[in-house]
């Protein structure tokens, strides 16, 4: 090492407490970690995915009681209690649809990916998936 160049600091004890809240995570890093939380999310859903297929498909009364079950509720939970499970499932869902694509095209195009574009296509990811959620959120909840 010269002597112009200053040591690197060690980091040899991290205080989670003191030293965590301030990291910055990277967009790539978000976006991976909500892609993992957003297939946990599905996956321990997937009672409830079943329920809502069989109850929508069964009969036309089993379709009625679907239908009630979003606006009325089931049993002691309201009906917006369900409608926020449902959007929870379709945050997950496009979430984890979307950046799957993102990892897809990452793996089969290794010259084009760069941490430019690693950030930027994260970014894009978080957003196009919120905005989606969003929209579809306002249709569940009868917004339009």
């Amino acid at each position: 090492m010269t002597e112009l160049a200053k040591p690197r600091p060690e980091f040899r004890n991290i205080h989670a407490m003191r030293d965590l809240p301030g990291y910055r995570w990277p967009a790539a890093a978000v976006a991976s970690g909500m892609h993992r939380i957003s297939g946990i999310l599905m996956f321990l859903l997937m009672p409830f995915i079943i329920w809502m297929f069989d109850t929508s498909l069964s009969s036309e009364f089993s379709f009625a009681r679907f239908k009630a079950a979003f606006n009325l509720g089931i049993g002691f939970v309201p009906g917006v209690v369900i409608k926020l499970v449902a959007l929870a499932l379709i945050w997950s869902y496009l979430h984890h649809f979307i950046c799957g694509l993102r990892f897809l095209w990452m793996d089969t195009s290794h010259a084009v990916v760069n941490k430019k574009f690693g950030a930027l296509s994260a970014k894009l990811t978080i957003v196009v998936s919120l905005v989606l959620t969003v929209v579809l959120g306002a249709k569940l909840f009868g917004v339009y």
